[in-house]
């Protein structure tokens, strides 16, 4: 398809499940209108990036469409760790790199990649630790290079809603709150088996740091304590991961949230996963109480069709989450289009690092950065640093029987 002569180039780093099924068609769609222009994918192996290009439903939802992979189709399958840094290397200043790799994988990448001069897109969680965090917010700001978390619940119509009517008073205040977020069985037998081990992470760290973030986001208030309790089960492979946790966020008005993740829920159950939160609040000058619920895995659409699917862990009957990311017929043309706000998490980044890069000289994209930091909306290193401070002192609790961490 052509591209507009000045489309921004995309560098997506990373070439595992939530590219094939979020990231990638996100960016495919944002190239068909003309918003990005050349994608490439790079990985550290041919065959984790290769098999994208003969995805059947990638190139019947976008026909015409395609990326550069690096390793390319005629290289060997010999893991090449450093081809990404060349990949900077090649691409034009202030191009958008796309980082989406193991957690404990970020913090060198996101330094090679402003070092290169790129902004930065990065699934969540950022780094592994605050001074990491720090680190990265202070060489982005005197590059004047946009970081973004893709915090993509923050883009849920249902939390914009939530903040503003917390935001306006007309909650009160939180007090106790309650969240969790299971994964289907068949994520045991995905490549989380050869990552997500307890020597490296976890699934409080994974998923656990959406609802720190929400909650912040939703209210305003900090965390300043947390502890993680991890259950040990062996992935299919024999290797070792906490597939359960269980932990307790402390807020600096002494409200506290409880956190439950995992791969726990099975693959016969209705639904792609289990999820949702419940935040109590109280009005003290009234003395009355309130509640935030959001049931996340039933939004109220339900099918039952005449035989399950082929994918792993579908079923007959099963819940449809229309809001989180879905691809439907175009009305313009052929193929399919992403909706929802797992692509609005993703275009609204994109259009961030765009504004950052088209802001003018070093100071006038300084200044624009500022202005992201302090309006909120996006999480970067300077306005949710919090995020990073909950996952390095939750990873201290877990190794360690479940200690109280003070942040």
């Amino acid at each position: 398809m052509a591209l507009k002569n000045d489309s921004t180039p995309v560098l997506l780093i990373g070439g595992g499940m939530i590219t094939q099924l979020q990231v990638l068609p996100s960016l495919y769609q944002l190239q068909r209108l003309g918003v990005v222009g050349e994608i490439q994918i790079c990985a550290r192996k041919k065959s984790t990036v290769v098999p994208l290009l003969s995805d059947v439903g990638l190139s019947e939802a976008f026909p015409g469409q395609t990326f550069t992979p690096l390793p390319g189709p005629d290289a060997s399958d010999d893991p090449q760790p450093d081809l990404y840094k060349q990949a900077l290397a090649d691409l034009p200043p202030q191009s958008i790199v796309y980082i989406a790799i193991p957690d404990q994988n970020h913090y060198e990448v996101l330094i090679e990649t402003l070092n290169a001069g790129h902004h930065v897109i990065c699934v969540k969680p950022l780094v592994l630790k605050h001074a990491q965090a720090l680190e990265i917010e202070k060489l982005a700001a005197e590059k004047g290079l946009f970081v973004g978390v893709e915090y993509h619940k923050r883009y849920d119509d249902r939390n914009w809603l939530a903040r503003k009517k917390y935001r306006a008073g007309q909650m009160g205040e939180f007090k106790l709150g309650q969240a969790r977020l299971h994964e289907k069985w068949w994520y045991r037998n995905s490549n989380f088996m050869n990552w997500c081990t307890t020597d490296q992470t976890d699934f409080f760290v994974y998923i656990g740091c959406h609802y720190v973030d929400l909650v912040a986001f939703i209210t305003g208030l900090k965390p300043v304590s947390v502890s993680v309790h991890g259950i040990e089960d062996a992935f299919p492979n024999g290797n070792i991961g906490y597939l359960y946790t269980d932990a307790r966020v402390v807020w600096e008005n002494g409200a506290v949230l409880n956190v439950q993740n995992g791969i726990a829920y099975p693959n016969q159950a209705v639904a792609g996963n289990d999820q949702g939160m419940t935040l109590y609040t109280k009005d003290e000058a009234t003395g009355e109480g309130g509640f935030i619920k959001h049931v996340d895995n039933i939004r109220g659409a339900s099918y039952c069709t005449i035989e399950a699917g082929s994918d792993p862990g579908d079923t007959a009957h099963h819940y449809v989450n229309p809001d989180y990311f879905q691809m439907i017929e175009r009305p313009d043309g052929p193929g399919l289009r992403p909706v929802g706000y797992g692509f609005r998490a993703i275009e609204q980044l994109v259009a961030a690092a765009q504004r950052v890069a088209s802001a003018g000289d070093l100071a006038e994209r300084q200044t624009m950065l500022r202005e992201i930091d302090d309006a909120g909306w996006h999480a970067t290193p300077a306005n949710s640093g919090y995020n990073e401070r909950v996952v390095e002192a939750g990873r201290e609790s877990i190794l360690n029987g479940g200690k109280v961490v003070e942040i």
